[in-house]
């Protein structure tokens, strides 16, 4: 319990949201929690605001007047690892997709649960804080696959040659599912709930788009995938070598 309080009160929230109601009622939901809150109706300097206040977590409308939502997304994860959730609409499947795209941590859809949205952001920030759980030990946060190095308490993904990068909660957590499930096939159902842990629509393309930020990053050829193999109309696998 004390690791919990210790953790709240360290953390920054900055919610941006231009409806005064919706954004009363977001500080209210994680002040009652403890966190310290910032709020703002627009994007302006946003970038700068999350430098200088050492924000952890920002909660990010996606139709906000001026710079939307999507082009803050952007810009934040050009300049900061900060964590990020946008808020959508329930027609906004498509801005939700290039969120992730463009970096989004995750998502959350009008009118939401405030107790999913409280357990998504706590567990965000567990990550983003890089606070691991003390029951875990140092060789189950590390998982190495020929020359790469996949740290789970801090979900830094290290290439053979020394770069680093630390991975948004999505991605992290299907590459976690697939290596830890090597040489099996997953579902885009199995991939869905281990990612999002929510109810979903069949049409969310959203592993899809993760998928193929990994191979990016894993210098992973599509068309000729070493690590993240496609198999047609059942899902994905991993198929590297591990330790």
């Amino acid at each position: 319990m004390q690791i919990m309080i210790s953790h709240t009160e360290q953390s920054h929230i900055l919610i941006v949201e231009d409806d005064f109601a919706s954004r009363s009622l977001l500080v209210s939901y994680f002040e009652n929690e403890g966190y310290r809150v910032s709020e703002t109706d627009h994007g302006e300097s946003l970038v700068q605001r999350v430098i200088d206040e050492n924000i952890n977590l920002v909660l990010l409308d996606i139709n906000l007047p001026g710079k939307d939502g999507l082009t803050l997304t952007r810009e934040l994860r050009t300049h900061s690892k900060v964590g990020i959730i946008l808020v959508t609409s329930k027609g906004d499947e498509i801005d939700r997709i290039v969120g992730l795209e463009l970096g989004a941590d995750d998502y959350v859809t009008k009118p939401f649960n405030p107790r999913e949205l409280l357990v998504r952001a706590k567990n965000l920030l567990w990550r983003v804080t890089d606070e691991p759980s003390s029951s875990e030990s140092p060789i189950n946060r590390l998982i190495q696959f020929e020359g790469w190095t996949l740290d789970c308490s801090r979900r830094l993904l290290e290439s053979p040659e020394d770069g680093s990068e630390r991975l948004p909660e999505g991605e992290y957590k299907l590459l976690h599912a697939l290596i830890t499930s090597r040489g099996q096939v997953l579902s885009r159902d199995q991939l869905m709930d281990a990612i999002h842990d929510r109810e979903w629509t069949p049409n969310d393309r959203s592993v899809d788009v993760l998928i193929g930020r990994l191979r990016r990053k894993l210098y992973d050829n599509p068309n000729d995938p070493h690590f993240i193999l496609t198999a047609h109309g059942a899902g994905y696998m991993f198929a590297g070598e591990i330790g």
